[in-house]
C-alpha cells in the first residue's frame, strides 16, 4: 500500500492520455479460455501441498488495471468483485463475461477529480456488501442491486470521538455482524488528518465504534480466526504479521508477533509490504506480502509461498475454498487449491 499515493498520481496522468487503456481489461476473458500464467510455488514445509497442489498454476484471469484491491467472492452471483483503487471503480468478473465495470464511483462520491476508490470489501451475515470507502473516509454499505448495479451507499461509520477517520483500508466481519477494520493514513492529503494515530477499530452491531489498538504505525490487512477468537493484523511499517486474542469484553489481548517479515521484504523483488489476507475454515492463513501469497498454518508456521514476484495486495476464497482469487497490481489472479 505504500505505492498507493504514487499510483493515484499515475492514474491521473493515465486518464489524461487519450490513448490510455487503463480501466479497461486488455483481454475480455470468456468461458473455457486458457488463461496465461505467471509465477511459481515455493515450498518450505511439505504441509504446503496439503493446500496447494504441486501442479497448481497461477492464472491471470483479468488485467489492464492500475492497482487492484479488495477482492470478494459473491457466491449467489458466482462472481468476483474487486476494486481498482486509483480509478475509483469496482469491477465484476465472471467466467462467462470476464471483468466489467460494476460500481463507478466506488469509494469517493464527491464531485472533484480525486481518484481514490474503495479498498477492502466483505459480505456481512445478511450478504450486504460492506466497503472501506477510502476516498470518502468511511465504512459504507452498498444498498444497490447486484444484477443491475448503481453506486448507492449508506454510511455505517465515519468518525471516532467526533474526528473523521483517516483512510479506512481493510475490513473483516464476524458471524454476529461486528465489523473490524484498519484505518492507516495511506494516501491522505496534507492537512486533513483529524486522528493523530493509525487505528484498528470495531463497529459493533449497535453501530458503536470502538478503538482496539493504536499501537501500530501502518495497520493494513485484517482477518479473524474461524471462531472469531483471534484477530490477525498485517502491519506494513515495520513489516509484521501479528495476532491477538479477543477477550470476552471484545478487547485485544495476548499480542504475538507471528512473523517478522522485514528481512524477507528487504530481499524481495517487489518490496510489497504485508497486506490483505484470507483465512480458511481450518485456520490456515493466506497472507499477501513480499512477492506473493504466504501460506501460514494456524499455529503461525510459514509453510510456503505462492510466488508472483509482483506487488500482491489482497486475496479471497470462493465459497468452498477450492479457489483463491488474488489482486496483484494490474492483474487479477486465480489459483486452484486442494
Amino acid at each position: 500500500m505504500k505505492y498507493l499515493l504514487k499510483l493515484i498520481i499515475l492514474s491521473a496522468l493515465c486518464l489524461a492520455c487519450k490513448n490510455s487503456t487503463h480501466g479497461k481489461p486488455l483481454t475480455k476473458t470468456i468461458k473455457n479460455t486458457t488463461y496465461p500464467t505467471i509465477g511459481y510455488l515455493e515450498k518450505i514445509d511439505d504441509a504446503f501441498y496439503d493446500h496447494v497442489s504441486k501442479s497448481t498454476k497461477i492464472e491471470v484471469i483479468a488485467d489492464g488495471f492500475i492497482w487492484t484491491e479488495g477482492p470478494v467472492w459473491i457466491a449467489d452471483e458466482q462472481c468476483l468483485l474487486f476494486s481498482d483503487v486509483p480509478q475509483n471503480i469496482n469491477y465484476k468478473w465472471t467466467e462467462n463475461e470476464g471483468a466489467n465495470e460494476f460500481l463507478n464511483p466506488s469509494g469517493y462520491t464527491g464531485k472533484d477529480k480525486k481518484l481514490q476508490g474503495s479498498n477492502g470489501m466483505y459480505l456481512d451475515p445478511d450478504n450486504n456488501l460492506i466497503l472501506c470507502q477510502t476516498g470518502d473516509r468511511v465504512i459504507a454499505r452498498y444498498i444497490g442491486d447486484f444484477k443491475n448495479p448503481s453506486p448507492v451507499f449508506e454510511v455505517v461509520a465515519s468518525q471516532f470521538e467526533d474526528k473523521k477517520f483517516n483512510a479506512p483500508n481493510d475490513l473483516v466481519i464476524d458471524k454476529k455482524g461486528n465489523i473490524y477494520f484498519t484505518d492507516p493514513d495511506f494516501g491522505l492529503e496534507d492537512g486533513v488528518k483529524e486522528i493523530e494515530y493509525q487505528g484498528v477499530y470495531m463497529i459493533d452491531t449497535m453501530g458503536e465504534v470502538k478503538l482496539l489498538t493504536s499501537k501500530w504505525p501502518a495497520p493494513n490487512g485484517i482477518g479473524l480466526s474461524p471462531d472469531a477468537s483471534k484477530l490477525y493484523l498485517a502491519n506494513s511499517i515495520p513489516a509484521m504479521f501479528i495476532s491477538y486474542d479477543i477477550s470476552k469484553e471484545g478487547q485485544l489481548i495476548n499480542e504475538k508477533i507471528v512473523l517478522d517479515l522485514q528481512e524477507i521484504l528487504e530481499q524481495s523483488i517487489s518490496k510489497q509490504k504485508p497486506d490483505g489476507m484470507a483465512i480458511k475454515k481450518d485456520g490456515t492463513i493466506f497472507l499477501t506480502g513480499p512477492d506473493g501469497v504466504f501460506v501460514i498454518d494456524k499455529n503461525g508456521k510459514h509453510l510456503g509461498t505462492i510466488k508472483t514476484d509482483k506487488l500482491t495486495s489482497n486475496c479471497t476464497f470462493n465459497e468452498d475454498e477450492s479457489v483463491l482469487y488474488v489482486s496483484c497490481h494490474e492483474l487479477i489472479l486465480r489459483i486452484k487449491l486442494n
